[in-house]
């Protein structure tokens, strides 16, 4: 007799099963984590019973053959090349033929435009691709392509959302990349829920990646972001992928950042820069050119500079500090791409160790082009930026901060510095302030590397 599949609710905290749909989860007495999705095929007619004992766990099983690693046939070193450098480079080399890719972002960053160029550019190059649309029209995914110009029309397009359907068509069309966007909006016709819920969005993204392991065909799935910043959708789908990417950026502004979080066939961390324009997402060659591209003629108080590892990429970013006279009784501390914890640390050490109050004042952090700060190396520079603006003296335009600032005021080392000063003497940059624990073995002539050991050497350097 045919199989049918079994459904069954299970609970997206503790993972109790149950059989039917209810408020709340008996194990864990959680409410509303109650989600569909298939348990495993049955059989219609005669139930089979396992054998008894040890050699009954492998019944309804087959012996397949076990080859040893090396008689196994392929290499990663075949990658198809899309063209874009920054997108190449974020993957690791290329796109590994058989993979699965998740990319996550905002509503109007450019997923699906990055997508559809990466489509065009393995078209033109003789790699057959199929986009498969869920949630625009033809008509408004070939507008997108003709903005786009160069051979997006080219590529073959699926409306559709009926993962059976995708996964037929795909079969016998055999492309060697399927952009299905999005995984919110396929749907099995297994479970009965509506797409995007959370046994749909597993269940779907499961079938897609067998179906990517089993046929060669790269797959590139876009997927929806939650107001938290995370991927819509099960934490697992995000294990069952081979990459994700998150694309970043800020609506109002014409560059973006793809950052590979997950990369089984590459550095994770690594960063692409990319400028919007109409048409199209064009790679960044320089980031550091880019986000000190309006930092020449900067005169004001509260700008520093320092410059970040970004996974193998060296990269100058500007900080802005702002403190002003509170105008409430509590004073406000606003943080934009620095941790808001660790800006407060950074206030207390600059109180407690140079002497700078911040108990009446408003403290405003930014970094500069939607970047995260996330590594201690900035803390120079965020220290330097808020003494600028409380002594209202402009920092020197060509110097750079590097340095981790601990409790006691002392400065810290931090890795890399060799790398990091190469990049700031390559942008032009004249002296750079550094730990005094931790002096480069070389450095490049046009760049004068000044040690300090604590925060109060630093300011006293700076503004006596």
């Amino acid at each position: 007799m045919a199989a049918k599949a079994r459904t069954a609710y299970r609970c997206t905290e503790c993972g109790a099963d149950h059989a039917k749909w209810q408020g709340r989860c008996d194990a864990c007495g959680e409410w509303n984590t109650l989600v569909e999705e298939i348990v495993a095929p049955t059989t219609t007619g005669k139930k089979e019973r396992r054998k008894g004992g040890a050699s009954g766990f492998a019944h309804g099983g087959a012996v397949l053959d076990t080859p040893r690693l090396r008689d196994v046939a392929g290499t990663e070193s075949y990658r198809l090349r899309t063209g874009l450098a920054e997108f190449d480079f974020v993957l690791g080399g290329g796109v590994v033929p058989g993979s699965m890719v998740l990319v996550g972002g905002e509503p109007g960053i450019g997923k699906s435009t990055i997508l559809l160029q990466v489509a065009s550019c393995l078209e033109a190059k003789g790699h057959r691709a199929l986009y498969v649309s869920g949630e625009e029209s033809p008509l408004q995914v070939k507008l997108r392509a003709d903005r786009l110009g160069g051979g997006s029309l080219e590529v073959s397009l699926l409306s559709e959302t009926n993962l059976e359907t995708i996964l037929a068509t795909a079969g016998e069309r055999r492309p060697a990349v399927m952009v299905v966007d999005s995984i919110q909006t396929c749907y099995t016709g297994d479970l009965e829920g509506a797409p995007g819920n959370v046994g749909q969005v597993r269940e779907c993204a499961a079938r897609l990646m067998r179906f990517a392991k089993e046929s060669g065909t790269t797959v590139f799935v876009v997927g929806h972001v939650t107001k938290g910043g995370g991927i819509a959708g099960p934490k697992t789908l995000e294990h069952i992928v081979d990459t994700v990417l998150y694309f970043e950026g800020e609506n109002t502004l014409d560059h973006r950042v793809l950052r590979a979080t997950k990369n089984r066939f590459g550095s994770v961390d690594e960063i692409g820069v990319f400028r919007m324009t109409q048409e199209g997402l064009i790679p960044v060659d320089n980031p550091s050119a880019l986000f000190l591209g309006d930092r020449a003629d900067a005169t004001s108080s509260g700008s520093a500079v320092t410059a970040l590892i970004e996974g193998s990429r060296p990269v100058l970013i500007e900080i802005q500090g702002l403190a002003a006279k509170a105008g409430f009784g509590t004073p406000q501390r606003v943080s934009t791409g620095f941790d808001s914890r660790r800006l407060a640390l950074l206030l207390a050490v600059l109180d407690k160790r140079a002497g700078l109050s911040f108990a009446q004042l408003d403290v405003f952090l930014n970094v500069v082009g939607g970047v995260r700060a996330g590594e201690p190396a900035a803390d120079l520079a965020v220290a330097a930026s808020l003494a600028s603006s409380v002594y209202d003296r402009a920092l020197p335009r060509d110097a750079v901060f590097i340095g981790e600032v601990g409790l006691g005021g002392e400065i810290r080392a931090v890795s890399q510095v060799d790398r990091r000063l190469a990049e700031a003497g390559k942008m032009g940059m004249r002296v750079a302030y550094v730990s005094a624990g931790g002096l480069p073995r070389r450095t490049t002539n046009s760049l004068k590397v000044v040690g300090v050991r604590d925060i109060t050497a630093l300011l006293r350097e700076l503004f006596q």
